[in-house]
């Protein structure tokens, strides 16, 4: 893992961009990689590639980058791992006469796979990777990211000259305009606690989306392609296979995830939390593993009612994998004095406050020498793993039986007005029901639609219009009912997070977190194989007997304890509950306040009189919020 950046001049008449350009971007990210520097322009000073590195596979000199191919016309620079390269490099050594320059190095079998295939080559691609490839010859640049979006890319066009970076704050000084808010994007944060699609909070600054390339050409032209869709690649053995089928494919597929992630020329450990993905993920990683294996947990030193330390199950499994079990516990002082670095490591909002363990728990693993580490993100999307998604399912279920739209809108017009339900979740079911749009829009949903309305200020409303934040996700509904192999009510809640929730919440926080440390994060769960094979799977398969996240259970019987597999889903958390009513709810509170009364964006009376009704995701995603602005635009 790296950290990568650039520039293109789309036009002839452009500002000039330096070599001490590019090292400036370079130097706003070190830590994501702390063991060199490289930098590269062509003759033209037209384009210019920069490259921090962490050395993770061949950590020889011959391995850095921007890395070019035998005659130059090919540069790269790269972030991410391709954890089939040796197979791809025998392959490519058996199709071509390439002469290679590293013993084992990624980035190189990424180069001759372009010569050899084109910008189709990220077909071939088993990993999580960002990279910008300049090709000399026909003057095209190309930005990719990753099929699940595990690794950022963000791009802008500023004076005629395209800037490119892993990180915002890297592509902040060399934009000669200040940084401001989209404010338009304000609406969707409140509802996805991220910003949808290519948006992001800096006006004028974007993602690219996952399963995207961009390419740039010389004459200033640009087209988006999207090159994987899940629904393009199912598989029709699973769609009626018997279950014992399932379970061994989904065994079979996890363990080369599993594996493919173990290689590496430094250590390796895992994230534990004791729930049965991070402890399915400990004993394959376990299998046949000969060296010193390391386990990480975080638990909480004044955990209140509201979270239970999970430490000891964890223990228990690292116990029985035969892993050395590392452990700390934080308090409430640990979570005040990260705040600052949080914001800074996050570029943008990032509300989901599982950012403080995710530091943590990453910093742990790097004071003990570990310089990889495998997660289990993705498991609860792609097998239903959470009981909301249930009660969603049988709302729209009750929603379907209803053909009449008219009770609809006279049942929300009845409750928007009143105080106890207005801005309730059985509002908002009935308010999108009545429109006619699905009833999910996302796993995590911090505030709904009247809520909104009621915070914002009478500038910002006029801003919005009628628009709801459906309109952030309704091309990808679309998309889903177009493609989708089955239009199941479970098949979209799985197919809109993995659009929205992983990409731009859920793995930002891992990715931003860890790299903070110099941490690499691998994600086995979310192995494209393990998704097309998921997803391939009957929704109503997954949670018969309402049982969720059955097929991943079932799957790993016998080799995961069943005190493990059976327990109470409790996921990694955090006591903000607790906390928010002693010195962190305050401090929230007062910088919540600073914020609102400082800018237009929020009825100051409103939001302070609705303050104390609010839940503590609410209170912290309108801090992290304010926070943000503080650091980056105020």
């Amino acid at each position: 893992m790296c950290g990568i950046c650039g520039y293109f001049q789309l036009k002839r008449e452009t500002r000039s961009v330096s070599e001490d350009d590019l090292r400036l971007m370079c130097r706003q990210m070190v830590s994501r990689g702390p063991d060199g520097e490289g930098i590269w322009q062509n003759e033209s000073k037209k384009i210019g590639l920069g490259h921090r590195r962490l050395s993770i596979i061949d950590l020889s000199e011959n391995a850095t980058q921007p890395m070019t191919n035998e005659d130059g016309k090919v540069v790269l620079a790269f972030n991410g791992e391709i954890y089939n390269h040796a197979e791809l490099r025998l392959r490519l050594e058996k199709e071509s006469n390439h002469k290679w320059k590293t013993d084992h190095s990624d980035t190189e079998v990424i180069i001759h796979a372009y010569e050899e295939w084109g910008i189709k080559c990220i077909d071939e691609f088993r990993g999580c990777f960002a990279f910008a490839l300049w090709d000399e010859r026909k003057e095209i640049l190309f930005l990719v990211r990753d099929r699940l979006g595990i690794k950022p890319l963000y791009y802008c066009i500023d004076a005629g000259t395209l800037f490119f970076a892993s990180e915002i704050k890297a592509l902040l000084p060399v934009i000669k305009r200040c940084p401001k808010m989209n404010e338009r994007a304000i609406f969707d944060y409140l509802t996805f606690l991220c910003v949808p699609g290519k948006e992001t909070l800096f006006d004028g600054i974007y993602k690219v989306c996952p399963a995207n390339y961009l390419m740039f050409d010389s004459k200033g032209r640009y087209n988006v392609s999207k090159y994987w869709d899940v629904w393009n690649h199912i598989l029709p053995e699973i769609r009626c296979a018997s279950d014992a089928e399932i379970h061994s494919a989904i065994r079979k597929e996890l363990d080369i995830a599993v594996q493919y992630r173990k290689v590496s020329d430094v250590p390796v450990g895992v994230f534990l939390s004791g729930g049965v993905d991070s402890s399915t993920n400990c004993y394959l990683f376990s299998k046949n593993h000969s060296t010193e294996m390391n386990a990480f947990c975080i638990g909480y030193s004044d955990a209140a009612s509201d979270y239970r330390n999970e430490n000891h199950y964890a223990k228990q499994v690292a116990d029985e994998c035969n892993a050395i079990f590392h452990e700390r516990y934080l308090s409430e002082s640990d979570w005040l004095s990260f705040i600052p670095e949080m914001i800074r490591l996050q570029d943008e909002p990032i509300a989901d406050p599982t950012c403080v363990p995710s530091y943590y728990v990453s910093k742990l693993a790097r004071e003990n020498g570990i310089k990889v580490a495998q997660v289990g993100e993705g498991s609860d999307e792609l097998f239903i793993g959470y009981d909301l998604w249930l009660k969603f399912h049988w709302a729209q279920e009750l929603d379907r039986k209803c053909i009449w739209n008219t009770p609809k809108k006279l049942g929300y017009g009845v409750v928007s007005h009143s105080k106890r339900y207005g801005a309730t979740i059985y509002t908002e079911i009935l308010r999108r029901a009545s429109k006619g749009e699905p009833l999910f829009y996302s796993g995590a949903e911090f505030f709904y639609h009247n809520d909104k309305k009621e915070i914002l200020s009478n500038r910002m409303k006029d801003m919005i219009g009628e628009r709801d934040s459906f309109e952030a996700i309704r091309n990808i509904y679309e998309r889903f009912i177009d493609t989708a192999w089955e239009k199941s009510d479970l098949n979209w809640m799985s197919y809109a997070d993995m659009n929205v929730r992983l990409p731009e919440l859920l793995l930002m926080r891992v990715d931003k977190m860890s790299m903070g440390v110099s941490l690499e994060c691998r994600v086995p769960f979310l192995d494209h194989r393990v998704v097309e094979l998921a997803m391939s799977i009957p929704g109503s398969r997954k949670i018969e007997g309402n049982i969720t996240k059955r097929m991943l259970k079932e799957s790993v019987r016998g080799m995961v304890p069943n005190d493990i597999i059976d327990r109470r889903k409790q996921g990694f958390g955090i006591p903000i509950h607790s906390w928010i009513n002693k010195k962190l709810g305050s401090h929230m509170r007062e910088s919540v306040f600073t914020f609102a009364n400082s800018t237009s964006l929020f009825d100051y009376t409103v939001l302070k009189d609705k303050m104390e009704s609010f839940n503590a995701n609410q209170i912290w995603c309108l801090y992290n919020l304010s926070e943000w602005w503080k650091t980056y635009i105020n």
